[in-house]
């Protein structure tokens, strides 16, 4: 009889259980993502006064704020955290607060209510990335902002709250634990190696295979060792940068076509699912010239229950290995 395995990611020092047994039917959420018409929808072309005023447009020549744009940055209108105001930094005994002091913007990456990146060409991928790093490297010029976070949720079950396809981006002005834990890892490996822990997972997975999903001449994209859920992906560019807002223009367009490749197949594949990407990057905050910005894809075809809340594992049922067979051998076109 087939055992779990427990496999510990290499980063973050995170433990996983993954399943070497043939998954089960009711092991997977099967919702796919359905986009209706909503002639109501704040993010359509048309529509530009039922949002707040735009901080970045890539348009076709016509005014600000007005249709003829392929893309509009926009603060969200009921932000976690504000820009407003100051940190105001205190302690209440054992306990530390400040105030929510940030930046919360979406990007709306069409005009149109029936695309998605999947369906989108490659260029409007990278206009998303592309637009992640103008507003990126606007941002840090205020320094009370320490780290930002650059992510995309599709469909409900990940937490997408209109159809439309749209990312979001906060600038904080901490580093989250997540950030913290993958910072330690990629320092210990480079202090006790002088090589990047990133770079070193690259070379390894792309002379294995069994793990990698696809690749260009710039990027690798690739199902982790110890993937916390089916068919999580990474995409990681094959040169060494520790910030995506740096990233060159030509870096930076390879991630796109690559984040749109494995976005189809996994439509193909999966049935359109649910899912949700981060943009991983140091901080600005200190110096990291060991770690190495990548992108992690996880759709969300899976139950989150007690059993993980309480010892902090994954319960991954189909093995990385297997996941990255089906998309390599998916047609994604």
């Amino acid at each position: 009889m087939s055992v779990s395995e427990l496999r510990r990611d290499p980063v973050t020092g995170r433990w996983v259980v993954v399943s070497t047994e043939r998954p089960r039917a009711d092991d997977f959420d099967r919702t796919p993502v359905v986009i209706q018409p909503d002639d109501s929808c704040p993010f359509c072309g048309g529509h530009e006064h039922m949002t707040p005023f735009e901080v970045l447009a890539y348009r076709n020549g016509s005014p600000s704020n007005q249709p003829g744009w392929d893309l509009r940055v926009v603060p969200n209108q009921s932000p976690i955290v504000r820009v407003e105001g100051d940190l105001d930094r205190q302690g209440e005994g054992l306990f530390d607060k400040m105030n929510g002091i940030g930046a919360h913007e979406v990007i709306i990456e069409s005009p149109r209510h029936e695309d998605t990146l999947a369906t989108q060409p490659e260029a409007g991928v990278e206009r998303l990335l592309r637009a992640f790093q103008e507003r990126i490297q606007d941002l840090r010029r205020d320094i009370r902002f320490k780290s930002f976070l650059p992510f995309k949720n599709h469909g409900a079950a990940a937490g997408a709250h209109l159809e439309h396809s749209h990312s979001q981006l906060f600038a904080l002005p901490i580093v989250p634990r997540e950030v913290r834990d993958e910072l330690e890892g990629a320092r210990v490996h480079y202090t006790a190696k002088e090589r990047c822990l990133f770079c070193d997972i690259v070379r390894q997975e792309l002379a294995e295979g069994r793990r990698v999903v696809a690749e260009n001449g710039e990027a690798v994209a690739l199902a982790p060792y110890a993937s916390r859920s089916p068919f999580e992906t990474w995409v990681l560019p094959r040169r060494h940068h520790s910030r995506f807002e740096d990233a060159p223009g030509g870096e930076v367009a390879a991630v796109a076509r690559l984040l749109r490749d494995v976005l189809r197949r996994m439509d193909a594949a999966l049935e359109r699912p649910p899912y949700s990407f981060v943009i991983h990057s140091a901080p600005v905050s200190e110096p990291a010239d060991f770690y190495h910005w990548h992108i992690e894809l996880l759709p969300k075809v899976t139950r989150f229950g007690a059993f993980e809340w309480a010892t902090g594992f994954h319960r991954n049922p189909t093995p990385p290995e297997t996941a990255a067979k089906v998309l390599r051998e998916t047609n994604g076109a």
